[in-house]
């Protein structure tokens, strides 16, 4: 059974009523957050010098990967750590490894086996802010979430990485001898598992769970005050840096960009269907229909530079960044929690 402690927060939104008008997407659209990552596009199409500085913008990522994970974690010590937490922490990770297989059978049509295999495994991968935007659109509804979803998110990040190093040496029996060279598994691994995000996520999931109640005390005038301030300009920097690169997605043509508008929604769906299967409640399986569905733009790339360093980024990156996740913390998030609100009420 999921565990009884998994939030602190009311189901509110079962006490306001069906979700499936414009309401709730319209609160969504109209949140601060939104209208800060709308506004960084609107600089950039209107050619402002507006700009956080990049030592500042990482500075942001860092607090709010340092944030989420620790609250995360602390949540995971209330709700505690048994075999049903296991279970889901384990369809997680098998997601992650097996969604980039279908993301590549549809890719590999029109491109090659190293560029199909580095998109999928941005989409199996997941979208940490994404996930930051879900968490605060719950929070805003007063709807209850497992703390332990911050370690599937975590968990999520590796495994489409090797999925696609496995996928890219499985073809290359297509591939010329230019192309046989591969990065070794140690390196492979060690970029997946070291890599900075990850490292600070889960090592501040691991201190929230061990400092408990007494460090979620110390910790909190830091970690939840400040947070929506930051996921603004946070935002407002993403905003900027994904209207730069909806030019690129010219060159990808319109199956690509199609994928990377089709393809979320499918794979959330399939999120919703695997989260009402295991029972999760509304709040965690808008959380994983999220990690199904959204597409990693920072970590995976970082690694794919190390893993298939052969592959385009030019295709990658855009779709993930310049699509996929506007689509995401726009439209996405309300769609996808007003179809879990109508199924999980039937």
């Amino acid at each position: 059974m999921p565990p009884s402690g998994c939030g602190r927060m009311i189901h509110a939104s079962i006490i306001k009523g069906t979700p499936l008008d414009a309401t709730l997407l319209l609160q969504n659209v109209l949140s601060a957050p939104i209208l800060f990552f709308a506004l960084g596009i609107l600089a950039s199409l209107v050619r402002s010098n507006l700009a956080i500085p990049s030592a500042a913008a990482k500075v942001l990522s860092i607090y709010l990967l340092l944030a989420i994970g620790f609250h995360g974690g602390s949540e995971l010590h209330r709700s505690g750590l048994d075999g049903y937490i296991l279970l889901v922490l384990g369809v997680a990770v098998l997601a992650s490894a097996s969604l980039p297989v279908l993301g590549y059978l549809v890719l590999r049509t029109r491109l090659a086996p190293i560029d199909a295999a580095a998109v999928a495994a941005c989409y199996g991968s997941v979208s940490a802010v994404t996930f930051i935007t879900a968490i605060s659109f719950l929070e805003r509804e007063m709807i209850a979430y497992g703390g332990y979803m911050i370690a599937a998110m975590a968990l999520m990040e590796s495994p489409a990485i090797i999925t696609a190093v496995l996928l890219v040496r499985f073809a290359r029996r297509n591939e010329g001898p230019a192309t046989a060279k591969r990065a070794p598994w140690s390196a492979m691994l060690h970029e997946a598992l070291a890599n900075g995000a990850i490292l600070l996520l889960m090592g501040s999931l691991v201190i929230g769970y061990l400092s408990g109640e007494e460090g979620w005390t110390t910790m909190k005038p830091l970690i939840k005050d400040p947070f929506q301030a930051v996921l603004c300009l946070f935002l407002l920097d993403m905003g900027i840096v994904a209207a730069r690169r909806i030019g690129d997605l010219r060159r990808s043509g319109v199956f690509l960009i199609g994928f990377a508008l089709v393809a979320p929604l499918l794979q959330a769906g399939l999120g919703i269907v695997v989260a009402k299967v295991i029972g999760l409640s509304p709040g965690d399986a808008l959380l994983l229909a999220v990690l199904f569905g959204s597409a990693s733009y920072i970590a995976v790339p970082a690694a794919l530079r190390l893993v298939l360093p052969k592959a385009n980024p030019s295709l990658y990156v855009p779709m993930s960044l310049g699509l996929t996740f506007p689509l995401n913390i726009t439209f996405g998030i309300p769609l996808y929690y007003a179809v879990i609100h109508w199924w999980w009420m039937l």
